[in-house]
């Protein structure tokens, strides 16, 4: 396989799975702020962060857009300027697909486009205003069948390899960065609540799908820990940390560089990749062994998954050049949420 193929097979991948989260996160957070005893910037704020927009989105719409109801979806959803949002996203699976026709199979072709032409349309509109919740979970299931269909009518061959590294490097990225700003909000809000604080944790559980695995695997009381230990270490979950991490790791030393062909591009992306997967493994998997340290870990693979995908992009797609950072990477330090009263029954409606 040429570089050129192999780099649109990654990133069609990686913007399908982009495209999903952001529509599942959005749609939880809706829900949140409709729910949930917060305010709307306390629902909203982090959903910019983990997109890594926090600078751009106040530059454009001013710090207070953060606490209206429709300025942080319909920026995530609709902004043509915002790399990150649905909109762009779409556009750039589909770009990316147009690119590696010839790879792809005519029904997840045809699944992207249909997608993307729906997206361009004034029905997309009209359903975004008249129902949010099914406007997102048209967007998740038709990102889930494309995938479905990659699985069941392509070639096990190295497209589909390409494609699904993409896939679980990104999913990795994402649960990562949005435990990561969601755990450090939650267990910092003011007037912490048993009730909220329970129905904060589901809500994130929710945004990730995990919401009934978690409950077959944990009984009894419903905490930060255990919700986290379940999204970075639960290796039956497919949205895990752990899951992503050893299929990305399975797919990429058994199909794309076997450990028996070194002369193979990727050596350093390789030796990351590998060392990344170590050293998940070897943290302690106990919800009660979780502490302070939650941030640095998560950091920690957020940084280095975004070092694998841009060492691949250098060794085996031939970007000579250094690519930038990542717009979406956390802060160095934890994620404040400014602190807001109690709302009163009037603003929770």
């Amino acid at each position: 396989m040429i570089s050129r193929v192999a780099d649109h097979c990654f990133w069609f991948g990686r913007y399908l799975e982009r495209t999903e989260s952001t529509a599942r996160v959005l749609a939880v957070t809706s829900n949140l702020a409709l729910d949930a005893e917060l305010t709307l910037e306390q629902c909203w704020l982090p959903v910019i962060i983990v997109a890594g927009e926090k600078e751009q989105f106040f530059e454009r719409h001013g710090e207070e857009s953060a606490g209206w109801s429709d300025s942080v979806p319909r920026y995530m959803t609709w902004e043509e300027d915002n790399l990150t949002s649905i909109l762009r996203s779409v556009a750039a699976v589909r770009e990316n697909a147009r690119s590696i026709r010839e790879v792809l199979s005519l029904e997840a072709w045809e699944t992207t486009n249909e997608l993307y032409l729906w997206m361009s349309s004034p029905d997309a509109r009209a359903e975004y205003d008249k129902d949010r919740y099914a406007f997102y979970r048209h967007i998740r299931r038709q990102v889930q069948l494309c995938l479905g269909l990659l699985r069941s009518t392509m070639l096990h061959d190295t497209p589909l390899h390409f494609i699904w590294l993409g896939v679980m490097l990104e999913r990795v990225g994402q649960t990562a960065r949005v435990l990561d700003v969601h755990h450090h909000a939650f267990t910092h809000l003011p007037e912490r609540q048993e009730v909220v604080e329970t129905a904060l944790w589901l809500s994130l559980l929710r945004a990730c799908s995990g919401y009934e695995p978690f409950m077959k695997r944990n009984q009894g009381k419903v905490t930060g820990a255990a919700v986290a230990a379940f999204l970075i270490f639960e290796r039956d979950f497919p949205r895990s940390i752990g899951y992503c991490l050893d299929a990305a790791t399975d797919r990429f030393f058994k199909y794309i560089r076997p450990l028996d062909q070194p002369a193979l591009p990727g050596a350093a992306s390789a030796a990351r990749l590998e060392a990344l997967a170590v050293y998940l493994r070897t943290r302690p998997t106990a919800s009660e062994s979780l502490d302070e340290n939650i941030h640095a870990l998560l950091t920690h693979v957020v940084d280095e998954t975004a070092a694998v995908c841009n060492g691949l992009s250098a060794e085996m797609f031939s970007y000579s050049a250094a690519l930038p950072e990542d717009p979406r990477e956390p802060a160095s330090e934890p994620v404040t949420i400014p602190p807001a009263p109690r709302p009163t029954q009037t603003q929770s409606s």
